[in-house]
């Protein structure tokens, strides 16, 4: 399922595009956000398509070698460990995979240079050369082997990265978030698993879509308000030099803190600092935290918002920032 950090993430990146252009209406964004939602679902099932590709592409290699006019005793005789994978085996009959896949034109049979330098980057690991020499495997070391590869050969891999750029612009800060989620499904394999066992839903509930429906048309709604509201508390920067990042950041926490009553404030806040991070300036999170510290104390003295349920998680312990500070804090 797509996390709420990723969820977030999307919603910025919509609302970036739309507060430039200002041309979108909020049916449109609504259709833009779960279309780059679904974009990240296609790039999971992909994703969970690319072992058995490799294992393909592992037995093709058998096969030539095999039809050598002087072969060796390896060739004819070959470790086909890798090709009678159990978990691959999983993946290759899983019907639901099989059939979303094929509805949504997804594969691999145009890429096979890529396939070909991932299957390089695999079995060029030590894990691989173990797993391949060890005198016995089971499931388990069979789902070892793939929960390694996704881990660790695909993330920071250039080549993988500029495919995924180039085959979808909405797959540019996905990868992560999506191996996250492939990884967590291989993991929940066993061997008695059946062949059309569920993989992980696009939303983790119907709670998750709303959250990803309302948050955007709440911060949408709520655009001049919020923005105003930051401008009351950012006197000491002129608000056209801060980075519209920061303030849209700023936004979508308001907006956040303010409507979603289950949400602890913290988590917010943790959420947006870190996602200031990697979209805004290096001095961003400390901003932020610090403009918006001061910003909820306000709105909690005068009950602008109410948290219920696990929303009063750290309700007690929450350090906010004095209102005569000058600085943001660094807390």
């Amino acid at each position: 399922m797509i996390s709420r950090r990723l969820l977030r993430i999307k919603i910025l990146q919509v609302l970036f595009a739309h507060f430039r252009s200002e041309n979108d209406s909020l049916r449109n964004l609504e259709k833009e956000l779960f279309l780059s939602i679904e974009k990240s679902y296609q790039l999971y099932h992909l994703l969970l398509m690319l072992p058995e590709e490799l294992a393909n592409y592992a037995q093709n290699r058998i096969d030539l070698a095999k039809q050598k006019l002087l072969p060796t005793p390896e060739d004819l005789n070959p470790n086909s460990r890798f090709v009678d994978n159990k978990v691959i085996d999983k993946l290759r009959n899983n019907q639901r995979l099989t059939r979303y896949c094929f509805e949504n034109r997804l594969n691999w049979r145009h890429h096979p240079e890529l396939v070909k330098n991932i299957f390089n980057k695999l079995i060029a690991t030590d894990y691989y050369a173990q797993y391949m020499s060890a005198e016995e495997v089971d499931f388990a070391a069979d789902k070892q082997l793939i929960l390694n590869f996704i881990q660790h050969e695909l993330g920071d891999f250039e080549e993988f990265n500029a495919f995924l750029e180039e085959q979808s612009i909405y797959w540019n800060d996905d990868l992560e978030f999506v191996l996250s989620m492939a990884t967590k499904t291989i993991k929940k394999f066993d061997a008695q698993i059946p062949d059309d066992s569920p993989l992980m839903p696009m939303f983790r509930n119907d709670d998750d879509e709303d959250f990803a429906k309302q948050l955007l048309r709440k911060v949408v709604l709520r655009h001049t308000e919020n923005v105003k509201l930051i401008e009351e508390y950012t006197q000491n920067w002129e608000v056209d030099r801060i980075a519209s990042m920061d303030i849209l950041i700023m936004e979508m926490a308001i907006a956040e803190i303010m409507e979603f009553t289950s949400i602890p404030v913290k988590v917010t806040l943790n959420e947006y600092i870190e996602i200031a991070k990697f979209y805004s300036t290096e001095q961003s999170g400390v901003f932020i935290n610090g403009i918006l510290d001061k910003i909820i104390l306000t709105l909690r003295k005068d009950n602008k918002f109410v948290k219920v349920g696990r929303g009063l998680v750290g309700e007690d312990d929450i350090r906010l920032a004095s209102p005569d500070e000058d600085e943001p804090s660094n807390d």
